[in-house]
C-alpha cells in the first residue's frame, strides 16, 4: 500500500498557481465546496515515485498570513491546526519571476511556522524577454529553502518540484525572521505564559481571526492583560513585522536578483490604455459578449440537433425493444425524457465556461473588474461585487460563496442579495429552448437574433442587479467605508491544458449536479402523469374515441398526420414513378392510405394519452395552480414546470421534456413537441411571442433556486434575507411577466 502526504499549494494570486496544480494532479483532481472561502475546493493526487504519493491541496489564493478576508483565513487555519486533516506535511509556495519581492512576504511567513517549504518561482520562461536573472543556488541558501524553477506553460521543472516533494523531510524547517525583535518585552511574556507553544504560531493566533483551536483562542482570551493588547496596538506590530520581513527580503534580492531596468512594459502598458478606457473599454467588453454568444448558438447548433435525435431515438428503441409495461415506460417517458431534456444543452454550456475560462487565462477578467468599478461605486457595490456577479454566470451558489473576500460587510451583503439576479448557466437551457421557439431566424449586421436576445437577457439580468444594489444601498442603514485593490496580471496566451480542464470540470459539475435532481424530479413526475383517480383518466380511451366519432380529431392531430404524409411523399415522390407502371402508382397510393390508417392510430392514442395527462395526479395539481399563472400566459403544464423548477432552473426544461414525453410519438423531438402546443380556446400556439418573452422575463428575475436560498441563509446567518430575496423577486417576476404578457398577447 502506497504512503500519501499532504502537500499545500499556496501562493498570491495570478502567480499561475492553479496551472501548477493541473501539471501535478492531471485529472486525478476534483472540485467540491470549501467549507471556507474560494469559491470552490481543489484537490488531487500526484504520484511521486513507487510507494508514495502526494495528496496535493489547492489552497485560496492569499497575499500574506495577515488575513484580511475569509478568503485568507482559510489558508490559514489548514496551516496552523496540526489536527486538521489536511495540514500539510510540505508547503509548496508560488511566486511569479516577476513580482518576486511581493510573493517572498507570504514565503517567509509560512517557514516562520517551522512547516517545511518549498518555493516555486514561476514562469520562468519569461525571464530573458523581461531581462531578470537569478542566482538559484545563492538564494537557496539565504532562505535556507529548496527551489524548483518552473514554467508551468511549457511544463518546465515539475519533475524537479515532484523530487523536492519526495525529499521534503531533508528541507529545512528553521525559521526566516526572528520576529520577537519588533516588541521583545511582549514576546518575552507570551514566551513565559505559553512555553510549550511555538512563538510565531501563537502570534497569529492572537491577532487572526481563526476558529480552528477554540481552547488555545480560549486560553489567549484568559489570560491576565500583561499578554494582550488592544487592537491598534496589535495592527501596529503586525506593519513592524511587514517592515522586518521586506527588510530581510530587499537584503536577500539585492544579491541574488536582477532585472535590467531597460526591459520595457511598453505594449502591455498600451494595452491597458485601451482595454480600461472609459469609453472603448465597454465597448470592447460589450462586443466580446456579444461575440461569445453569437459563437454559442452557432457552434452547438449540431451538437445540439444530434444529442436531440440521439434521445428521441433511444425511446423509441426502448419502446419497440423492451417488453411492454411499466418499466418501459418509466425508462423511455420518464428517465431518457428527463436526462435528454439537460444533456441536450451541454455544448453550450460548455462552450459558455470555455470562453470564461479564456478571458481568466489571458488576465483580461483582472480588467473587466478594475473597469467596472467605476459602474458599481455609484450604486454601493465596489470593483469585487463584479467577480461575484461575472461568476454567477456559472452558478448563484459558488458565486455567493466568493463574496467572502469582501471585507466591507455592507457591500457583502448588497452583493449577496443582487447576485441571484446575474443570469446562471442553469437559466440557460430555458432561456435557448424559448428563445428558439418564439424568435425567428434572421440576422442583424451578422449576429443572429437569436443571440441578440440572449445577450439581452444578461445585460437585463446584470441591470437588475446593479439598480436593486442602488436601492439596497439607499436603504441599508450600514456604515460603509472600504477601498479597491486589484492587480492587473501579465497577459499571456491561454493555456489549453487549463481551459480545457475548467470547461470539464464546469460541465460535469453541472451536469452531474443538476441530473441527479432532474433524474428523481422525472421519475416523481412520471408517476404523477402516468397515474390518476378520477373517471375521466380511468375512462379516458372511451371518452376520446366517442368525442373524435362526433366531432372529428383535433386540430393538432390533423396538421400532424398531413405533416408525416408530406414527409412520406417527399422520401418517395410519384413522380419518379413512370406514369405508365400503373403497378407502382397504386402500390405508392396504397402504401399512402396504409400510412394514413396507421398515423390516423397513432394520432387518436396520442390523444388519448394527452387527455389521460390532464386528468392525471399532475393534471390536477396543473389545474389547481392555473389560475395564477394563466395571467401570465402558461397553461397547467408550464405551472408545473415552474413549480417544479424551485429545486432547480434547469428542471423546468426536464419536467417539459417529461410530461411531453408522456405517451407521445417517439420520434418527435421534445423541441417539436413544444412548438406544436397550442391553446384549446383559441387554437394558436402556447408558446408564442407574448407568453415566450413572459416566461423569458419571469426567470430573468425569479428566485427560483432552493440551493440559493440556503446558501445565502448560510453566508448571511438569517433566514430573514433568504425570504426577503424568495418574496420580493419572484413578487417581481410575476409583475414583470404579467405586464409583458398583457402588452403583448
Amino acid at each position: 500500500m502506497s504512503k500519501q502526504i499532504n502537500v499545500a499549494l499556496i501562493g498570491n494570486p495570478n502567480t499561475g498557481k492553479t496551472s501548477v496544480f493541473n501539471q501535478l494532479t492531471g485529472l486525478n483532481q476534483k472540485v467540491g465546496n470549501y467549507p471556507g472561502i474560494t469559491v470552490e475546493k481543489k484537490e488531487g493526487i500526484c504520484k511521486l515515485s513507487k510507494g508514495l504519493r502526494a495528496h496535493i491541496l489547492d489552497l485560496p489564493g492569499t497575499y500574506s498570513l495577515n488575513t484580511t478576508s475569509l478568503d485568507e483565513s482559510v489558508a490559514v487555519e489548514i496551516l496552523l491546526n496540526k489536527k486538521d486533516k489536511n495540514h500539510p506535511d510540505v508547503a509548496v509556495v508560488v511566486s511569479d519571476v516577476e513580482n518576486l519581492k511581493r510573493n517572498l512576504l507570504l514565503f517567509t511567513q509560512i517557514k516562520d511556522l517551522m512547516i517545511p517549504t518549498i518555493l516555486i518561482i514561476n514562469m520562468s520562461d519569461r525571464m530573458s524577454r523581461k531581462g531578470i536573472t537569478i542566482d538559484i543556488e545563492l538564494l537557496e541558501k539565504k532562505l535556507d529553502t529548496k527551489i524548483a524553477l518552473t514554467s508551468s506553460r511549457k511544463g518546465l521543472g515539475i519533475d524537479r518540484l515532484k523530487e523536492l516533494i519526495t525529499d521534503f523531510k531533508n528541507l529545512s524547517s528553521s525559521p526566516c525572521i526572528d520576529t520577537t525583535v519588533i516588541d521583545p518585552v511582549y514576546f518575552g511574556r507570551l514566551k513565559s505564559t505559553f512555553p510549550k507553544e511555538e512563538l510565531y504560531k501563537l502570534w497569529l493566533v492572537i491577532t487572526q481571526d481563526v476558529n480552528f483551536m477554540p481552547v488555545e483562542k480560549k486560553l489567549v482570551e484568559d489570560t491576565s492583560s500583561f499578554v494582550t493588547k488592544s487592537k491598534s496596538e496589535l495592527k501596529r506590530l503586525q506593519r513592524k513585522e511587514t517592515i522586518l520581513r521586506y527588510q530581510f527580503i530587499n537584503g536577500i534580492l539585492k544579491e541574488t536578483y536582477k532585472i535590467d531596468v531597460s526591459a520595457a512594459k511598453g505594449f502591455r502598458a498600451t494595452l491597458d490604455k485601451v482595454l480600461t478606457h472609459k469609453i472603448f473599454g465597454y465597448l470592447i467588453f460589450f462586443a466580446i459578449l456579444l461575440t461569445i454568444f453569437q459563437a454559442i448558438y452557432d457552434w452547438s447548433e449540431y451538437p445540439m440537433d444530434a444529442i436531440d435525435a440521439f434521445f428521441a431515438s433511444a425511446s423509441e428503441w426502448v419502446k419497440s425493444t423492451l417488453p411492454s409495461g411499466i418499466f418501459t415506460d418509466l425508462v423511455a417517458e420518464g428517465i431518457l425524457a428527463g436526462i435528454g431534456g439537460i444533456v441536450i444543452f451541454i455544448p453550450q454550456i460548455a462552450f459558455l465556461f470555455f470562453f470564461i475560462a479564456l478571458l481568466e487565462e489571458t488576465g483580461y477578467m483582472s480588467r473587466v473588474v478594475f473597469l467596472m468599478d467605476r459602474v458599481m461605486r455609484p450604486f454601493g457595490l465596489s470593483g469585487k461585487s463584479v467577480v461575484p456577479l461575472i461568476s454567477g454566470t456559472a452558478c448563484a451558489i459558488p458565486a455567493i460563496m466568493a463574496t467572502r473576500n469582501i471585507e466591507n460587510w455592507k457591500e457583502r451583503l448588497i452583493t449577496i442579495l443582487v447576485t441571484p439576479f446575474t443570469t446562471c448557466s442553469a437559466r440557460l437551457p430555458i432561456y435557448l429552448i424559448i428563445i428558439a421557439l418564439i424568435i425567428p431566424q434572421g440576422r442583424f449586421i451578422g449576429l443572429s437574433y437569436q443571440a441578440l436576445t440572449l445577450m439581452l437577457l444578461y445585460l437585463i439580468g446584470f441591470a437588475a442587479s446593479i439598480i436593486s444594489a442602488m436601492v439596497l444601498n439607499k436603504i441599508l442603514k450600514i456604515k460603509n467605508r472600504s477601498f479597491f485593490v486589484v492587480e492587473m496580471p501579465n497577459y499571456k496566451l491561454p493555456l489549453f491544458k487549463n481551459v480545457a480542464y475548467t470547461v470539464w470540470e464546469k460541465t460535469k459539475s453541472f451536469v452531474f449536479g443538476a441530473g441527479k435532481i432532474i433524474l428523481a424530479i422525472s421519475i416523481v413526475l412520471w408517476f404523477l402523469g402516468s397515474n390518476g383517480f378520477s373517471y375521466e383518466f380511468n375512462n379516458a380511451e372511451g371518452i376520446v374515441k366517442d368525442r373524435i366519432e362526433k366531432n372529428g380529431l383535433s386540430a393538432y392531430s390533423e396538421a400532424y398526420i398531413k405533416r408525416k404524409l408530406n414527409d412520406y411523399k417527399k422520401s418517395t415522390p410519384i413522380s419518379v414513378i413512370p406514369q405508365k407502371n400503373a403497378i407502382g402508382v397504386k402500390a405508392l397510393q396504397d402504401s399512402l392510405a396504409a400510412r394514413k390508417v396507421m398515423l390516423t392510430q397513432l394520432a387518436i392514442n396520442q390523444e388519448v394519452a394527452s387527455y389521460k395527462l390532464e386528468h392525471s395526479y399532475i393534471g390536477h395539481m396543473g389545474k389547481a395552480i392555473e389560475p395564477v399563472v394563466r395571467p401570465l400566459g402558461y397553461d397547467w403544464k408550464i405551472g408545473i414546470a415552474v413549480i417544479t423548477s424551485f429545486a432547480a432552473r434547469e428542471v423546468f426544461v426536464g419536467t417539459l421534456a417529461t410530461i411531453y414525453s408522456v405517451g407521445s410519438d417517439e420520434e418527435e423531438t421534445i423541441k417539436n413537441r413544444m412548438a406544436a402546443e397550442i391553446k384549446p380556446e383559441t387554437k394558436e400556439p402556447l408558446f408564442n411571442l407574448a407568453s415566450g418573452i413572459s416566461l423569458l422575463l419571469f426567470y430573468a428575475f425569479a428566485m427560483q433556486c432552493m440551493s440559493t436560498l440556503a446558501i445565502v441563509k448560510r453566508e448571511t446567518n438569517s433566514w430573514k434575507w433568504p425570504i426577503l430575496q424568495l418574496v420580493i423577486m419572484s413578487g417581481f417576476a410575476y409583475i414583470v411577466a404579467l405586464i409583458a404578457y398583457q402588452l403583448l398577447k
